[in-house]
């Protein structure tokens, strides 16, 4: 991968996590996805499903701060991102598993919920591939693009994405590696 490759991942991928395009990553960008999130699919903040979207996004924040708020400012710009956030996720992607997967655990229940599967014959930790589209678009995909994620989460065909699937995806997706030049 040249340079300009790598850059526009990083830029994509930076984009992804700053909600308002503040040009940061703060707690307010991890707020305002599950505020979006629980809009979508009509949960409220104070029932179980949403507290539990609202404290994985917490620690997925605190997670992303610990990793790369170099001047602890409490926000990440870019050049932390890149320097901070990937190198790190690069060099353990485990780590980055881990902090989303809080957050990513209680979008899927609420993704599940929210489209009425929840308790329907699906498996927990599970949500109906159209759920995680919906969630995938609320989040900032295109269409396009949150349409063939979420088929490609269905890694057995069963109509279903499962949470080990979206952890281990999201991973991949941010471990970005180094350019060539």
């Amino acid at each position: 991968m040249d340079s300009a490759e790598y850059e526009r991942k990083i830029a994509h991928r930076f984009a992804a996590f700053d909600q308002d395009g503040s040009g940061y990553i703060d707690r307010a960008d991890f707020s305002t996805a599950a505020a979006r999130l629980l809009a979508e699919f009509g949960t409220t903040a104070r029932c179980d499903k949403g507290q539990a979207l609202y404290s994985g996004a917490e620690a997925f924040w605190q997670g992303m701060a610990g990793i790369a708020d170099v001047d602890g400012d409490q926000r990440v710009n870019r050049e932390e991102f890149v320097g901070g956030a990937v190198k790190r996720l690069r060099d353990n992607p485990e780590r980055f598993a881990e902090i989303a997967r809080p957050f990513l655990r209680a979008a899927i229940g609420v993704a599940a919920a929210g489209s009425g599967s929840e308790g329907s014959g699906g498996p927990a930790g599970t949500a109906p591939v159209a759920a995680v589209e919906r969630a995938l678009r609320v989040l900032g995909a295109g269409q396009d693009v949150a349409g063939a994620a979420a088929r490609s989460l269905d890694a057995d065909a069963d109509g279903r994405v499962a949470e080990a699937d979206v952890v281990a995806a999201l991973s991949a997706y941010f471990t970005v590696v180094e350019p060539d030049a």
